[in-house]
């Protein structure tokens, strides 16, 4: 999942677009000037002897000493959001920090150990470690919206609080150009969720390939016989839906002598040229060759539920002979069963 189309983080490239050719400090910056900068201090009201001043209260400046930037070191930019990639995970910030709180403990240990996978695949060097804290080296990050070369070191740990259980990302040291400077607030939320959302997308990464896994494991099991559809014409039917289907017949059909040409999801119609393997192959999966011709087929698969339905067309749109689906049913049914 792409984080941000301007920034790079270790090893990671990213290709970016720009639309505009302005300079990194206008990109952060308003586009209007800051000649308010050069408003005159306010100077005490003075009333006519004997006049009662009235205040409005809907206009008044509050009092205090108030610290924050203005003019050029305001930041226009949107903030970052953490992305919700991690299912029934809800986010904190606070103080700059981001936690990721969760029910079961058994989650937070795939999140911590998702986050130790992910520092080691990008490089990033660790200072500190137990079983519930883990403080990283330097970080460097590359921004097209930055004027100088970016570092930051991070803490993660596993917190626990009212039955919920937590992974916490803490900002804890800033360098600009090599140099170790304090981190502005905008800065440290900025860059903190950033580093968050790596350790989330990475969590989803690792959920979707699992779950290809796992479907790759069901579909091994896929009984194969012949059948109806609702027609009542013949057809081979996969007693499995039509999603993990899907998934596993483009590369069966290379393995029993289809070359792929075109292939339609939502259609459900997977367009290949048919090649007769040779004897090896035959042997090697212990069933008869199969009487059908070289030429180019259609193969059409049909939702049934917790089912699918094939059919076979010839090239020129007609079904194949019953006997030829019955001679692939088979071959099907070999091929999807699991290697010894």
């Amino acid at each position: 999942m792409k984080l941000s189309r301007q920034l790079v983080v270790g090893s990671l490239a990213v290709l970016v677009l720009s639309a505009c050719s302005s300079s990194p400090a206008q990109r952060r910056q308003a586009k209007n000037d800051f000649t308010y900068l050069e408003t005159k201090p306010f100077t005490p009201w003075v009333l006519p002897e004997g006049a009662t001043p009235q205040y409005y209260p809907n206009y008044e400046i509050p009092k205090g000493e108030f610290v924050g930037a203005v003019g050029g070191e305001v930041d226009i930019r949107p903030p970052q959001q953490i992305l919700e990639l991690i299912p029934g995970a809800r986010s904190e910030r606070q103080d700059g920090d981001s936690t990721l709180w969760m029910i079961r403990q058994d989650e937070v240990d795939t999140v911590w150990q998702t986050a130790l996978s992910m520092l080691q695949e990008r490089g990033v060097k660790v200072r500190k470690q137990t079983d519930n804290y883990l403080e990283t080296d330097w970080v460097n990050w590359s921004s097209e919206d930055e004027d100088t070369t970016l570092g930051s070191r991070y803490e993660f740990s596993r917190v626990a609080a009212n039955n919920r259980f937590g992974f916490r990302v803490s900002l804890i040291d800033w360098r600009e150009n090599g140099k170790v400077v304090p981190v502005s607030t905008t800065n440290k939320e900025r860059y903190n969720i950033f580093m968050t959302n790596l350790v989330t997308s990475r969590y989803d990464q690792y959920r979707r390939e699992e779950a290809a896994r796992r479907a790759e494991e069901l579909v091994k099991q896929i009984p194969i016989t012949m059948g109806a559809d609702r027609s009542g014409l013949p057809v081979i039917i996969a007693r499995t839906p039509y999603e993990v289907l899907w998934q596993r017949i483009p590369t069966l059909m290379p393995s029993m002598g289809f070359t792929i040409e075109e292939r339609n999801q939502s259609q459900g119609t997977i367009k290949a040229r048919y090649a007769s393997p040779d004897d090896e192959f035959w042997y090697r999966i212990g069933v008869k060759p199969m009487n059908l011709r070289a030429g180019t087929y259609t193969f059409l698969l049909g939702d049934l539920g917790n089912r699918t339905s094939i059919n076979v067309t010839n090239s020129a749109g007609r079904p194949v002979e019953q006997e030829l689906l019955q001679e692939m049913v088979p071959v099907l049914a070999a091929m999807v069963q699991p290697e010894e």
